[in-house]
């Protein structure tokens, strides 16, 4: 390699890169209450523009961030009550992302699959953080069809139904812990945080609660219908029978407090869940998370250690028994450093740069094997260099 390249090289890892990020229009950034999708993105976009990168965020008019907020809509859509199919109002974000894709180094897209089409035609590098399950819906089969497009996952668990994709990394999700509380020692209470549906366990934490005579706080949204139907079914009753404390949506300060103060967080869905936002948040406070072993929490929990994986009701009333055992101290430290903000900044970082340069040295191969025939040429006589021409 000659010096010139690796110079150039070298300067490319010092300059601070010009970053386009595709939010979801959903929620302003940051959110105001459950969302870890937008709070992954509200992350990014401080972190990186912390350390000096040039970001723009393709997001709803209403955010509230330091760095450059390019209006996709004038304020988020779930906010004024807007449901249902939104897929309108996500191709907006792309196409006024995609007709400023000029201005950026790279693009950074968290909309699911439907930016692929960009990923693939953008002259701009487009590397998409796929942030829900990969194996229903058809989205595997979409992914097979664009298998050269740059990906990320959020767990390997996540990658396993396409292991052919063009995956650049796996990168755990991590956040700012400093204003997290810590608990040395736990409550009484089991704890729930999230969304009132099914594949979030609400039912099985609510049996688990009833058979260990614990009660079992539960700060989770009621949004969507299905969400309110499995509420009057599951929860309310449970409420009145004295087993639930109903806080509902909560904001980041009130929920921290209360995963600080719970004795164990349960996420007992039997779905493949992507990552799990709420797993490395309770740990960070010190309170161990009983979880199904399924999806990322194979990866982000340890058996015994700062947690417990179950695999149905009766090992996690089992895990309840034993989950004052486990150190709370050292599972909190343990957090805070396998998922801190700069362990996944550097991350995006090198993914950001090695796509870059990638895209780089693909189109200067035209170039250079211009060059190269040219020097060919150069070697031969006149006869001769019109045989290689004709034969080229």
């Amino acid at each position: 390699m000659s010096t010139s390249v690796l110079e150039r090289r070298r300067g490319a890892i010092q300059r601070p890169l010009r970053i386009g990020m595709i939010a979801p229009p959903m929620l302003p950034l940051p959110p105001p209450g459950y969302a870890g999708t937008e709070r992954v993105i509200t992350t990014l976009a401080l972190g990186l523009h912390a350390r000096g990168h040039e970001v723009t965020v393709f997001a709803p008019g209403d955010s509230d961030l330091p760095c450059e907020v390019v209006p996709v809509v004038p304020r988020a859509l779930w906010p004024q009550g807007l449901r249902g199919n939104l897929s309108a109002y996500l191709n907006t974000s792309l196409g006024i992302a995609w007709e400023q894709s000029g201005r950026f180094d790279v693009i950074h897209s968290h909309i699911d699959t439907t930016g692929f089409a960009m990923a693939r035609h953008c002259p701009t590098p487009v590397v998409t953080t796929l942030h829900g399950r990969l194996d229903a819906g058809g989205t595997a089969e979409l992914i097979d069809l664009y298998e050269d497009i740059p990906l990320v996952a959020i767990s390997d668990s996540q990658r396993r139904w396409n292991p052919d994709a063009n995956w650049i990394a796996t990168i755990h999700h991590g956040l700012d812990f400093r204003a997290t509380p810590f608990r040395p020692t736990g409550g009484d209470e089991l704890l729930l945080v999230g969304r009132v549906t099914r594949e979030k366990g609400v039912a099985e934490a609510i049996e688990v609660a009833r058979r260990t005579g614990r009660r079992l706080i539960i700060a989770a949204k009621v949004h969507e219908v299905a969400e309110r139907e499995l509420f009057d079914t599951v929860v309310q009753p449970a409420i009145e029978e004295g087993i639930v404390d109903w806080r509902g949506e909560v904001g980041t300060e009130e929920r921290d407090e209360l995963m600080a103060g719970a004795l164990a967080t349960l996420m007992l869905g039997a779905w493949p869940e992507p990552f799990g936002l709420v797993a490395i948040e309770s740990m960070a406070t010190g309170t161990p998370v009983i979880a199904r072993r399924a999806g990322a929490y194979t990866e982000t929990i340890e058996h015994g250690v700062n947690g417990f994986l179950v695999d149905d009701i009766d090992e996690a009333v089992l895990a309840v028994a034993r989950v004052e055992r486990l150190d709370r101290t050292a599972l909190s430290r343990d957090a805070r450093s396998r998922f801190s903000v700069d362990t996944m900044l550097d991350a995006y970082e090198s993914a950001f740069r090695a796509v870059i340069e990638q895209r780089r040295e693909r189109s200067e191969l035209p170039t250079r094997r211009l060059a190269s025939a040219e020097r060919s040429r150069s070697f031969v006589g006149p006869v001769e260099a019109d045989e290689v021409a004709a034969a080229g």
